[in-house]
C-alpha cells in the first residue's frame, strides 16, 4: 500500500502539470495567450518543483522542508485544483484536492513525507 500511496503522489504530480495547462489552453482568450498560458503555467510548476520539491526534496535544488514542504505541497498541489476549478472542471477540481489530502495524510502516518 505504501508503493500504491508514492505511486498515486507521482500520478497527482503529473495532474498538477496537466491540470495547469489545462486551465491554460481554456482561457477565454487569443489562441497566442491560450498557447503561452498552457505551455508556460506547466513550466513555471516545473520549475518551482524541480527547484524545491523533486525526489522528496532530495533531488531539489533548494529542497525545502519542514513547514516550508507543507507550504510547498499545499500550492503546488492546490494550483493544480485551482486550476481544473478555475477552467471550469469542478468536480474534478474536488476530486483532485481530495485524493491530495488523503495522499498528504497517508503519506504523514507511514512515515513517507
Amino acid at each position: 500500500m505504501k508503493n500504491a500511496n508514492m505511486g498515486l503522489m507521482f500520478l497527482l504530480e503529473l495532474g498538477v502539470l496537466f491540470s495547469v495547462g489545462y486551465w491554460g489552453f481554456t482561457l477565454n482568450a487569443g489562441w497566442i495567450l491560450k498557447v503561452v498560458a498552457g505551455l508556460g503555467a506547466p513550466a513555471l510548476f516545473i520549475a518551482a518543483w524541480a527547484l524545491f520539491g523533486a525526489g522528496g526534496g532530495a533531488n531539489a535544488t533548494f529542497p525545502a522542508t519542514g513547514i516550508w514542504r507543507v507550504v510547498l505541497e499545499i500550492l503546488w498541489f492546490g494550483g493544480g485544483a485551482a486550476a481544473l476549478y478555475a477552467a471550469g472542471s469542478t468536480v474534478p477540481a474536488v476530486v483532485f484536492a481530495i485524493a491530495f489530502a488523503v495522499n498528504a495524510v497517508l503519506r504523514i502516518i507511514w512515515k513517507q513525507a
